[in-house]
């Protein structure tokens, strides 16, 4: 059974950190781009970063530019957010999505999280 599943979400004060895990089950990530996108309440789904295959490249929102960081250990079939200086436009749900090879716009990663809650307090 194929599976991605976000954990790390918490309610954090403005300024602070928080580290996002995506797990994969039921397949093996090191031949897929991983994204994470978020939505919040109101707004549509954007992509926050994406790495694509053996993170050859890595790309991110300008919003999220220089506070966010994407990493991957296809070891262990996970995906990392870390997230540094975090503001409470960043409140939102972050969900993890794989496609095969290169990322892409959300609409084509076939395999979805379930989602996780970040909430910043300002």
């Amino acid at each position: 059974q194929v599976q991605l599943v976000e954990s790390g979400g918490a309610l954090v004060e403005s300024g602070g950190s928080l580290r996002l895990s995506c797990v994969a089950s039921g397949f093996t990530l090191d031949k897929y781009a991983v994204g994470w996108f978020r939505q919040a309440p109101g707004k549509e789904r954007e992509g926050v970063s994406c790495a694509s295959t053996g993170s050859s490249s890595m790309n991110y929102a300008t919003s999220v530019k220089g506070r966010f960081t994407i990493s991957r250990d296809d070891a262990k079939n996970t995906v990392f957010l870390q997230m540094d200086s975090l503001k409470p436009e960043d409140t939102a749900v972050y969900f993890c999505a794989a496609r095969y090879h290169f990322c892409s716009e959300a609409r084509d990663f076939g395999y979805w999280g379930r989602g996780t809650q970040v909430t910043v307090s300002s």
